[in-house]
């Protein structure tokens, strides 16, 4: 074991919890722990904030090219220590070799090469007639983050609060910590200044929710599920403070009568079965045209046959296990909802794949013949489990898309751009995608509805961490 896997980073140094309380933490394709961490208390979070509130005045104050230069060492030393987060967040989450190195890792190094780029160009201060406009740093910020993943999520808080000039209590999860604890450790070693970053482990009940609700607490930012992030809110709510959230997805992906139905679903499938489809925006709800169904479910089926399950470190490994044993009993209840309510089960189902015993490991899973009100198309289910739902005209598919509690993202796909922006136009998320595009770290994140508010991503998570000040009567410029 490390020997920072049982401490906290508090004001500069690694120390230890104020009252002892270990975790073990479970490699999902084993079932067995592989180390511990400690478990923090109001005691620990109090440190922390404390730490952080007394770097908050001379932090708030450094230049933008000190932050700059704070932010690029990170960058050089994450990189530096790039396969291994990889390896830790196949050991925590059980993400493929070759998926941790290229997605998880890969997304903290972008979203960090993001932040440094969008400020280098972010204005601060601009006039308006005779009043400056300042953007300046919230305060001392909460930092909550989750296990699917989890360097996508810690960079996309901590980099935009550290160019803002926040300081900050981080509470990665205490499923998943180890990627954490080494970046915490680049953070030392990059040389942030003593009490501007701070990590605490914990849960969400003991440590998570005190932090939304503490004083000295002045913005809370949650990626997580809508239920955890309704406790945020209302926990926050006593004090006022801002809360972004980035919550729970059922994310629509409409194929349009003109699309290229092979690339389009077979596409959308593979997007759907990522990370073990645990990921918030994956495109779990896919409609095809009635008449197109059949063959449809014949192309999802396919390429889930493609798409090997099995031991995270085996080179063929497509998908690995799903994170927990709560995770796997939550998806398996949801497939036999999808069986009892009488969608057509095309491939997959309960269990596990043939041949693994051990490890929590899901079939990736193709419902056909989905009704809108069946609780797989409803509910976020979070696994590899894709539901397709015949539709018979573009506006049932667009009202039914958007009939959801949820908004965080939606998908289109046609040959024909023009209708595909028109069907994008109508479409209530906070993120549509045409024709499956790359990713873009520069485009705004984040949802509506219930998926959340606030967006994350470059100078969209920076502006997050600002708060604005008006000077009349400043003068001219």
């Amino acid at each position: 074991m490390s020997k920072n896997h049982d401490k906290f980073y508090i004001n500069g140094a690694w120390v230890s919890p104020v009252k002892p309380a270990a975790l073990d933490v479970i490699n999902p394709a084993t079932e067995r722990a592989y180390t511990q961490i400690s478990m923090g208390s109001h005691a620990d979070v109090d440190l922390a904030i404390a730490a952080a509130k007394a770097a908050f005045p001379s932090f708030s104050r450094t230049t933008r090219e000190q932050r700059l230069a704070l932010l690029r060492k990170i960058l050089e030393l994450y990189n530096a220590r790039y396969n291994e987060i990889a390896d830790a967040v196949t050991d925590e989450m059980g993400a493929p070799t070759k998926f941790a190195r290229e997605a998880q890792a890969w997304a903290g190094q972008v979203h960090m090469e993001a932040t440094i780029k969008a400020l280098e160009d972010l204005e601060f201060q601009y006039q308006r007639g005779t009043t400056r406009i300042v953007r300046e740093a919230i305060g001392v910020v909460g930092l909550i983050t989750p296990w699917n993943w989890p360097l996508n999520q810690i960079v996309c808080k901590v980099a935009p609060a550290l160019a803002a000039g926040c300081t900050m209590v981080l509470k990665p999860s205490e499923i998943a910590p180890i990627s954490g604890i080494i970046f915490a450790e680049i953070m030392h070693d990059a040389g942030v200044p003593k009490g501007v970053f701070n990590l605490v482990n914990g849960d969400g009940p003991t440590v998570g929710q005190y932090l939304s609700g503490h004083r000295d607490i002045d913005m809370m930012s949650f990626t997580g599920s809508t239920r955890a992030g309704i406790i945020v809110a209302k926990t926050a709510a006593e004090t006022v403070k801002r809360v972004a959230q980035e919550l729970g997805g059922k994310s629509a992906n409409i194929i349009l009568d003109d699309a290229d139905l092979v690339d389009a679903v077979s596409r959308g499938a593979a997007a759907c079965f990522s990370n073990s489809g645990q990921s918030c925006d994956a495109p779990t709800r896919m409609f095809v045209p009635a008449a197109k169904h059949a063959q449809a479910l014949e192309i999802a089926k396919q390429t889930a046959l493609t798409h090997k399950v099995g031991d995270p470190r085996a080179a063929d490994t497509v998908l690995g296990p799903v994170v927990s044993q709560i995770q796997f009993d939550k998806i398996q209840r949801l497939i036999q909802a999808g069986i009892d309510e009488g969608a057509t089960l095309v491939v997959g189902g309960v269990g596990k794949p043939e041949g693994l015993t051990t490890g929590y490991y899901v079939k990736p899973t193709v419902f056909g013949n989905v009704n809108h009100e069946m609780t797989i198309s409803r509910e976020e289910i979070f696994g590899a489990v894709l539901s397709i739902l015949p539709y018979h005209t573009e506006q049932e598919a667009i009202d039914k898309a958007n009939d959801s509690e949820y908004g965080l993202a939606a998908y289109v796909s046609s040959t024909n751009i023009e209708h595909a922006r028109a069907v994008a136009m109508e479409l209530r998320a906070g993120t549509v995608n045409i024709n499956y595009p790359d990713w873009d770290t520069h485009a705004p994140f984040g949802g509506y509805k219930q998926s959340g508010n606030g967006k994350e991503y470059a100078d969209w998570g920076i502006f997050e961490f600002l708060e604005t000040k008006g000077i009349v009567g400043y003068g001219k410029p």
